[in-house]
Order: C-alpha cells, then sequence, then structure tokens
C-alpha cells in the first residue's frame, strides 16, 4: 500500500474510533474516564491530520534520488588553489597543530 492509503485506511479507522465513543457516551456515566477517551480520541484525529500534512504529495518519492559518486580519483586540478591550505600540505612542515 501507497502512504496515502495507509493514511486514508487509518482515517478511516479513527472516524469509526470516534463514531464509536460517542455512542460510548450515550451508554455510560459522565465521568473522567469517558472524557479521557473522547479527549484521546480528538488528540489522534490532530495528528493525523499533522501527519496528512506533512506527507509528501502522491507520486513524490519518499526519500531523494541517491546520487551515485564514482570511484575514479578526483581532477588534480580541482585543488590547484587549496595546496597549501592546513597541516599536511608540503609548504606546512615544520608547522606544529595548536
Amino acid at each position: 500500500m501507497s502512504l496515502q492509503d495507509e493514511l486514508t485506511a487509518a482515517q478511516r479507522c479513527l472516524d469509526d474510533l470516534v463514531r464509536t465513543v460517542g455512542r460510548l457516551e450515550g451508554q455510560v456515566e459522565h465521568g473522567l474516564d469517558i472524557r479521557r477517551v473522547r479527549t484521546d480520541a480528538d488528540h489522534l484525529r490532530e495528528s493525523l491530520a499533522l501527519l496528512r500534512e506533512a506527507a509528501p504529495p502522491c507520486g513524490t518519492p519518499a526519500r531523494p534520488d541517491l546520487v551515485t559518486i564514482p570511484d575514479a580519483p578526483y581532477d588534480t586540478s580541482l585543488w590547484t588553489d587549496s595546496d597549501d591550505e592546513g597541516l599536511g600540505s608540503a609548504r606546512a612542515r615544520g608547522r606544529r597543530a595548536p
């Protein structure tokens, strides 16, 4: 199942839960327990709505495309301006790390 299908299935189940809690409220004494169940169901609705907003749109991959990094050595011309940087370069002989 896709992410959107899973979210839709969760929404259906949550809607069933909210309806069932509503029916229970009419059958049991109004007290802390039923209020807690109602509050928890409401929190679940809010959390699922936030999750739906954060989910990538349909057709969008859940992760970014992978970038292949070749095993070939880098072009040395990329490093011509950095030959005297750092303690490990040839011009830095005799220097000591702080």
